[in-house]
């Protein structure tokens, strides 16, 4: 078979799905792509066998069809060094060696038999679907991710949490410290039952992280008991759900806050970032002192006898009002909502702090929790 691509489309379309592939693999077929021509349409996948990402191409001059593995790094290595040209791929069907003709060279490869690559995962034909907007989709995720655990004894807590009910789609993510939850929209949706859900492992909600960005237009999501997967305009992603219960997140969000307090998020971040280097190493321990629409920031280590302190204007009334959090924690917080000032609800030291956007985006909803620390004065 032999057909005519882009140089930088191609590489630019590998460079996205080689994501997927591991730098070590048990099977050495799994260090490949899987080139797929049928007609002037070329496919190519890549998998680690829980996570495959798949993209299709329109190359010119088609001759023939076929299959062949080719070696993903060899071929990425050789693509990152040519400007913008046609290349001509040709391969041997019965030997499996690969030639790419350049305006200036030739490159010779040998290709394996593709029958050896893992076939492509397929979900239930009674499957779930809803459509999502590609923007809120890519909003959600990246809001979420952060507060996701990499913990291998609670694994239904290192993914991120789809929760589907006829109001609309929440997505979800918790380490038991910081909790965020995100609502939207759906465009669409065919569902089962009235009310569905699954939970989406860390490494595809990344790939999709990456991806969407480059996307436009809606994402068709299936999923059955096992696998999801997500339809983008260039590619597609299929793989395996995390087995097991989602806690109830919405028990933990706390619903009186008699405290509220809104604050310039970026002068706050920078705040937190300068005083917490001044924290104990071991527990990263920042004391907030909300008081006559301010906020005094402090941090000390005993051990080392460091301290700073800053005070920054907020809007707050009320009686003085104390809190300890650790700083890392308080940064991703911060750092991930986008708006230029924060609301933030408290009710006492011991219960979570509720962190929203001040500008609202249309079809978004999400608060942010976190957990405070134990002051020792």
């Amino acid at each position: 078979m032999e057909f005519v691509v882009s140089s930088t489309e191609l590489l630019n379309r590998l460079q996205t799905i080689s994501r997927v592939i591991n730098p070590k693999n048990a099977l050495q077929i799994l260090d490949n792509f899987l080139f797929e021509l049928k007609g002037n349409t070329l496919t190519v996948v890549a998998t680690d066998i829980e996570t495959t990402l798949i993209t299709s191409l329109e190359v010119i001059n088609a001759k023939g069809s076929g299959r062949v593995a080719i070696t993903s790094r060899l071929l990425l290595d050789t693509l990152r060094e040519f400007s913008e040209q046609p290349l001509t791929f040709s391969i041997n069907d019965t030997n499996l060696s690969l030639t790419i003709l350049s305006a200036n060279g030739t490159y010779n490869f040998i290709g394996q038999n593709a029958d050896e690559y893992p076939r492509i995962p397929e979900i239930d034909e009674e499957n779930s679907n809803l459509v999502v907007p590609g923007v809120n989709l890519f909003s959600g995720i990246s809001k979420t991710l952060f507060a996701s655990v990499d913990d291998d004894f609670r694994p239904v807590m290192s993914g991120i949490y789809f929760d589907i009910v006829p109001e609309g789609l929440t997505i979800v993510a918790t380490d038991a410290h910081k909790l965020v939850r995100f609502k939207t929209i759906y465009t669409s949706a065919s569902l089962k039952e009235e009310a569905m859900s699954f939970i989406l492992p860390k490494k595809p909600a990344n790939l999709l992280k990456n991806i969407l960005p480059k996307e436009s237009g809606d994402v068709l999501i299936k999923f059955d008991e096992k696998r999801v997967l997500f339809q983008l305009s260039n590619y597609t992603l299929i793989g395996l759900q995390i087995e097991g219960r989602y806690p109830n997140y919405n028990a933990v969000i706390p619903t009186s806050n008699p405290y509220k307090v809104i604050i310039d998020r970026v002068n706050f971040l920078n705040a937190i970032k300068r005083v917490s280097i001044f924290s104990n190493q071991a527990s990263n321990l920042i004391k907030l002192v909300f008081e006559n629409q301010q906020v005094h920031i402090s941090a000390q280590d005993i051990d080392f006898s460091i301290s700073a302190e800053e005070v920054i204007p907020c809007q707050f009334e009320g009686e003085t009002f104390t809190i300890g959090f650790k700083a890392t924690f308080l940064i991703e917080i911060l750092s991930s909502l986008d708006s230029s000032e924060v609301i933030i609800e408290l009710s006492d030291p011991t219960h979570g702090a509720l962190f929203f956007p001040f500008e609202k985006k249309e079809n978004e909803e999400v608060v942010m929790l976190l957990m405070p620390m134990l002051l020792n004065d």
